[in-house]
This record gives C-alpha cells, sequence and structure tokens, in this order.
C-alpha cells in the first residue's frame, strides 16, 4: 500500500464524537498522554484513568510506548481533550491501529513507514499489535478504516 500521494487520511474531518468506539476511546487516550506530556505529569495513570472506563486499561503500557515511538521521530501533534476535531497525527495513528488489529499489518507497517524508517518503525508495529491486542482482549474492535473514509466521503 502506498501512503504517498493519498488525498486524505481516513477519519482527517471526522468529528471525535461520530467515532465508533474503539477509535474514540483511544483518540481520547492519546489525548489524555499529549495533556500529561505537556503537563510534566506521569502519562500512564493519565491514560489508565481513560481506559478503564472500557476495562481497557491494560493498554496504558503499550498506548505509552507507541506514542513516544511516534514522538520520538518527530513531533507529534495532538489535540487537547476538549478538541472538536482530529488534528496532526490523529487520523494516521487510528489508521495504523485499526489496520494492525484487523490483520492488514503489511498496510499498517507502511504508515508507520511513511513516518519513521528503519528501527523505530519495527519497534512501532510490535506496539501497534499489541494495541490491537489489548483492545481486543477487552471487547475493543477496530472498524474498517476504508469503509469509514468512503461513507465519510459520500455524506460530504
Amino acid at each position: 500500500m502506498a501512503t504517498r500521494g493519498m488525498p486524505t487520511w481516513p477519519y482527517t474531518g471526522t468529528d471525535p464524537e461520530e467515532l465508533p468506539q474503539a477509535e474514540r476511546l483511544l483518540l481520547d487516550t492519546a489525548r489524555a498522554w499529549a495533556a500529561a506530556c505537556n503537563q510534566g505529569i506521569a502519562t500512564i495513570p493519565a491514560m489508565r484513568r481513560v481506559l478503564a472506563t472500557e476495562s481497557a486499561d491494560a493498554a496504558a503500557p503499550i498506548v505509552d510506548a507507541l506514542l513516544r515511538a511516534l514522538a520520538q521521530a518527530g513531533p507529534l501533534t495532538i489535540g487537547c481533550p476538549l478538541c472538536p476535531h482530529l488534528v496532526g497525527e490523529e487520523p494516521p495513528l487510528l489508521l495504523i491501529a485499526a489496520l494492525a488489529q484487523r490483520g492488514p499489518r503489511r498496510e499498517a507497517f507502511a504508515c508507520l513507514l511513511n513516518r519513521m524508517p528503519g528501527k523505530l518503525g519495527y519497534d512501532a508495529m510490535a506496539a501497534a499489535i499489541g494495541l490491537g491486542c489489548a483492545f481486543r482482549q477487552a471487547g475493543l474492535l477496530f472498524g474498517d478504516p476504508w469503509r469509514a473514509s468512503a461513507t465519510a466521503r459520500r455524506a460530504c
């Protein structure tokens, strides 16, 4: 899957309130992580509070590892907890998580390599797979991101 030349990432322009349950939880968790980083407080407890709402608090260290890997590769833009739109790396994060959980892992890996070549991409892929597994164990399944973006385009 080529990620260059894509018109938009799936979920771009989506209202967070319209996201499916798993995607919304991951978004809220990533935003809690970013807020904790900005305040200089521990990220894992901040994420656990959000993840506990769906009994997925075991995923906190895995999400932390994925977000830290993404941040290590370059500036990471994640919205504040009340941001009304998806911003920066939020759409690719949702896409990567969905693809890693749903099975087309080579596509998830291609998305990661687009942002972070080499070993960082491999490390982030391990965290993305772990995230998919942890969410699945909590009963949270990501939707088909390509179908979601096609539905959004038709609605416009």
